[in-house]
């Protein structure tokens, strides 16, 4: 896992961290994710997952830092804004205590093509991935993780598949990554969770026929 390495050219404008309210709700679910073990850290030390919403015009959005990920709490440190994308260019404009994270891209691709959707959750989990590759859209194998490739095949997939209804895809390049997204970050969550409890049914059935057995 690679995660923590960001792929993009940033430019990246050190400033004081977002307030205490801007990112109360980012906080919220992320701890909740945390928690979870949705977002967090390898045994390497690499840092998984993060969560963004949009904030302002022209498509800017916060979005937990580069690295953040084995934080078991974050403040407004670990934030930053991210301004301006040129995904064909590979290239991302941030400002803020922090660079943003290597998914980034990723985040900005939804909120380029859906003007409605307002929250984005990155989350990695290898029973879940494995469960929904191509059971819901499926970004293409040869695309990595924070790449112009990886923004291109998000794009076909809105476009072509019924992503904008399922609101859930695979990373199928980047094991384990699965992204939700929404109106609000209640719904980015809300999606993710039903998935993710119908794979904990499935587990707990499975234990409990062995016991039987």
């Amino acid at each position: 896992m690679d995660e923590g390495y960001i792929k993009f050219e940033t430019h990246w404008k050190k400033a004081p961290p977002l307030t205490d309210e801007a990112i109360a709700e980012l906080n919220a679910y992320r701890q909740r994710l945390y928690e979870l073990g949705l977002i967090g850290a390898y045994n390497n030390g690499i840092g998984y997952g993060n969560i963004s919403r949009r904030w302002g015009g022209a498509g800017a959005f916060i979005i937990s830092g580069s690295a953040t990920g084995n934080f078991p709490a974050l403040t407004p440190e670990h934030y930053t804004l991210v301004t301006k994308v040129e995904a064909a260019q590979n290239r991302l404009w941030c400002e803020g205590p922090v660079v943003a994270s290597s998914e980034s891209m990723s985040h900005a691709a939804v909120y380029q093509e859906c003007p409605w959707v307002n929250g984005v959750i990155h989350i990695h989990h290898l029973g879940l991935w494995k469960a929904l590759l191509h059971q819901v859209p499926t970004t293409d194998q040869s695309a990595p993780y924070g790449s112009p490739e990886m923004v291109a095949s998000i794009l076909q997939l809105m476009r072509e598949t019924k992503l904008r209804e399922r609101k859930i895809f695979v990373m199928e390049g980047h094991e384990e990554g699965i992204f939700t997204f929404g109106y609000s970050l209640e719904e980015a969550f809300g999606v993710l969770m039903i998935y993710y409890q119908y794979l904990l049914g499935f587990y707990f059935q499975l234990v409990r026929r062995e016991r039987n057995s």
